[in-house]
């Protein structure tokens, strides 16, 4: 085991069932959690059922307490996906540390906490199913599910089959591309067809008009000009001859002229009237150029009906367009652009369906040949797999059990990601017996054993790296009971293993041995847990064997307990 292996670190209870308040510090290696007859050892169970996002039952709240809390300190690898995860719902990791939660009231509600956000319960599902998995008589853990058989057998099957799945799953995700894109060329040849059409009717309107980008602007600017032709020319004229024309007296730059000449005759004796005068003087400047710039305005006004007829049979071919393709001009030519390089795409089409049928001819047979080789290695897997299974389960006294790894090969069947077998693990619990799916083929505690078999013999091909067994002894005793005990300590030496138990056999293997303990005051039962140092296991496995701790035989006998697991033998 490397300290660098994500591991459950810490978990807490407060009231919850019957534990008013629990704090196990974990470990590597192998825990077990023994104590008396109901006195909550399944509690911690249910904690990490919590954790992984069970309903909350509000019965599991201690009486007389508000609520149940449960907490998890977990470190996590770097990448991992339950950080990424916890991340993305606003939760932190610290120094690859992530701190998950689960908060039950008395009065039915609950709340889900990740890395210190509060997020959906189903959240905790997603985080903790890669770093947990729990094995008990009554637990649905990941192996009843099909999919999660096949992966099992997949990893058994080792680098080889890792192999041929890497050089699969590249050649099948083309040939299902192509397969999709063949598809709809050819189940939407009509849509296209018309497609077509539409383009096209719309190009030819564009190109016909050929609209120019900033056109319409222009043209409405002078459009603008033509339609009020001859009302510009006449205010213009009226202008001219009021400010410079001959109309006497009343003429504006007649009427500055006098009055620059009666300035000019006291001009010299008042600075301020000077300034005065000049600027008199500057204003029938200006209106002499403005009266010039008048005229050249009036005689240069274009009466033009022609043009202006012109005009607006453009403005409004242009103005045809925009409703069609717009709302603006701009809208029009991006329209065009996009339409003419769709249009080169849809009139590929025939030239597209032969590249892709040619492709799709070489694709088949090399998916075909992959998925044989998968195939192949999967059912010499699955006779491994069963043998090294049946195996362990002789020596968890289960000798007549049997596990087969069916494999199932349909070479009609359209390959999908993991080739075209359906992998099935198939269970007798005794000679005689018919073999029959794991969920209905085994009771509890023989369904138990056998997720420990395949635990220890997949475990070195593990990607969970807690694993947790709930009462996985319960039925058997003595030498079968000493072989369980054996195999978890073996299996710890791949995954973090904690164990739920009543057997001294089993927990003289563990690393690590924590006791629930039971006090009743006439009023309300509670629970405490608490480790127990090594050199207090003896009692405690005494009290296990013969339910006195000061028994001078149980003491001896759980010496020989210690001393066989420390062997190893």
């Amino acid at each position: 085991m490397t300290s660098e292996r994500t591991i459950w670190q810490q978990l807490t209870l407060r009231g919850l069932g019957v534990i008013d308040s629990a704090e196990l510090e974990l470990s590597e290696g192998f825990t077990v959690i023994t104590g008396e007859t109901g006195a909550g050892k399944t509690m911690v169970v249910t904690a990490l059922g919590l954790l992984r996002g069970d309903r909350a039952d509000p019965g599991l709240v201690r009486r007389g307490a508000d609520q149940a809390r449960v907490e998890a300190t977990i470190g996590v690898r770097a990448g991992a996906a339950a950080a990424d995860a916890v991340e993305n719902a606003g939760g932190r990791i610290d120094d690859d540390v992530v701190i998950l939660g689960r908060i039950l009231s008395a009065q039915g509600r609950s709340r889900a906490v990740a890395g210190g956000a509060t997020v959906p319960a189903a959240l905790l599902s997603e985080v903790t199913d890669e770093l947990v998995a729990v094995h008990g008589q009554s637990d649905q853990h990941r192996l009843l599910r099909a999919a999660e058989q096949r992966a099992a057998l997949d990893r058994f099957a080792g680098e080889p089959f890792a192999a041929a799945a890497a050089a699969y799953a590249p050649v099948h995700a083309r040939w299902r591309a192509v397969e999709r894109r063949l598809d709809e060329l050819r189940t939407h040849a009509q849509e296209r067809a018309r497609e077509l059409d539409v383009l096209r009717f719309g190009l030819d309107e564009v190109e016909t008009v050929d609209p120019q980008a900033g056109e319409d602007e222009e043209l409405k600017a002078e459009e603008g000009v033509l339609a009020h032709a001859e009302s510009l020319a006449r205010a213009a004229d009226l202008a001219h001859g009021l400010l410079v024309g001959d109309a006497g007296p009343t003429a504006a730059r007649t009427q500055i002229a006098e009055a620059s000449a009666h300035l000019q005759d006291a001009a010299g004796h008042d600075p301020v009237l000077d300034a005065l005068t000049e600027r008199v003087l500057e204003v029938g400047i200006l209106i002499d150029e403005v009266g010039a710039d008048l005229g050249a305005y009036s005689g240069g006004v274009d009466l033009d009906p022609e043009r202006l007829a012109a005009l607006q049979d453009r403005r409004a071919a242009l103005a045809a367009l925009q409703r069609k393709y717009g709302p603006t001009l701009d809208d029009v030519l991006a329209w065009a652009e996009a339409s003419a390089a769709r249009l080169g795409e849809l009139g590929n089409d025939d030239e597209a369906v032969a590249s892709l049928v040619a492709e799709q001819q070489t694709l088949v047979p090399e998916v075909r040949r992959l998925a044989a080789e998968m195939s192949r290695l999967r059912t010499e897997a699955a006779v491994r797999l069963g043998e090294l299974v049946d195996v362990e389960l002789a020596q968890l006294s289960m000798p007549s059990a049997h596990l087969e790894a069916s494999v199932t090969t349909s070479v009609d069947a359209t390959p999908g990601p993991h080739g075209v077998d359906d992998v099935e693990l198939l269970f007798s619990a005794n000679s005689g017996m018919g073999l029959r799916p794991l969920h209905k083929g085994a009771s509890g505690g023989e369904l138990s054993r056998l997720m420990l078999a395949l635990e220890v013999v997949l475990a070195d091909r593990t990607t969970v790296p807690t694993l947790v067994f709930d009462e996985v002894d319960a039925g058997i005793g003595g030498k079968a009971a000493v072989e369980v005990g054996r195999r978890l300590a073996r299996l710890a030496q791949h995954a973090q293993v904690i164990a739920v138990t009543h057997l001294p056999q089993v927990a003289a293997f563990a690393d690590h041995h924590f006791v629930v303990s039971k006090d009743d005051d006439g009023t309300v039962t509670s629970s405490s847990v608490s480790e127990v140092a090594e050199s207090g296991r003896v009692d405690e496995l005494a009290r296990m064997l013969a339910g006195q701790e000061e028994s001078a035989a149980a003491q001896a006998h759980a010496r020989e307990l210690l001393d066989l697991a420390r062997q190893g033998s």
